[in-house]
């Protein structure tokens, strides 16, 4: 089976833009921001900026495109302020990847801060039905990512996600997304065959990798359990070359769409784009 990898890219100067250089460096898939991440409101998709990414879409063969929610969102926000904000932006984002014919948008499921795991939960799992409720008929997916665990972010246990995922039932609508590297800093030794057995074990007990729609492969700058997200270039941190090829090789996760992450710009030593090298070795990791 045929790995499907691709990046995030940007899409400065127009959202067809990130499926544009996405194909310039040799990505399968694209994942992409369909406006201003570190912002709340942004400027309606127009005819225009549709049709030209479908046109992309078409040209380039790019297959799966996703997007990636706005940082801003906190689902399990106490605060009924940011609460009601963050599913009207979360509404948003559904509308606009709907309108892009993406396959999902994946999203932090949030921070409780000042109240606990459990309520945030529940807040969460509100949240989603209201969500869901508003985008009715949508086919795009909303995607919960897991987290590493900073602070009182929530998703880092497996368990959360699952109990959200249960109490909202829409199978068709929503389902997850999971970082190796948030992995990794959560507490699944991933360097180790034994890490990435018990992560698919608590995968298919909470609720199924049928459910896992979008993987972020990112490496990870800390060590396990550190509960700190520092994604770094595939094979050159803590889960290391002989993880990636445990993970490329598992026949359940070689089947889902592959999203690097990892940081841009161009090698010190060779100048070869970034995401070209990461892109090589996940595709020389998978099949070696």
């Amino acid at each position: 089976m045929a790995l499907i990898v691709g990046a995030h890219m940007s899409t400065q100067g127009g959202v067809w833009r990130g499926v544009e250089r996405a194909k310039e460096v040799g990505c399968d898939c694209v994942q992409v921001f369909t406006k201003n991440n570190n912002q709340w409101s942004a400027k309606d998709l127009q005819s225009e900026d549709i049709n030209q990414f479908a046109q992309q879409m078409k040209e380039t063969g790019i297959v799966r495109p996703i997007a990636h929610a706005s940082y801003l969102i906190n689902m399990a926000a106490p605060s009924d302020e940011l609460w009601k904000k963050s599913i009207a932006a979360m509404v948003d984002e559904l509308r606009r990847a709907e309108q892009l014919h993406l396959d999902g948008v994946v999203v932090h499921p949030g921070s409780f801060t000042t109240s606990s795991a459990e309520e945030g939960v529940q807040r969460i799992i509100a949240a989603v039905k209201e969500v869901l409720a508003a985008t009715i008929g949508f086919k795009v997916k909303l995607l919960l990512e897991n987290t590493a665990g900073q602070g009182s972010n929530l998703g880092a246990d497996l368990s959360e996600l699952g109990t959200i995922l249960a109490a909202v039932k829409q199978t068709e609508r929503i389902g997850v997304c999971i970082d190796s590297c948030h992995a990794m800093a959560a507490g699944y030794d991933l360097a180790e065959a034994a890490g990435l057995k018990k992560l698919l074990a608590d995968i298919d007990d909470q609720f199924g990798i049928e459910r896992v729609a979008a993987l972020h492969l990112n490496d990870s700058k800390k060590g396990c359990g550190s509960r700190v997200d520092r994604h770094e270039h595939i094979g050159q941190g803590t889960i290391g070359p002989e993880g990636f090829k445990r993970w490329l090789k598992n026949k359940s996760l070689r089947a889902i769409p592959m999203y690097l992450e990892t940081p841009k710009g161009n090698d010190e030593e060779t100048g070869e784009d970034l995401d070209v090298m990461n892109l090589r070795v996940v595709r020389e990791l998978g099949k070696s």
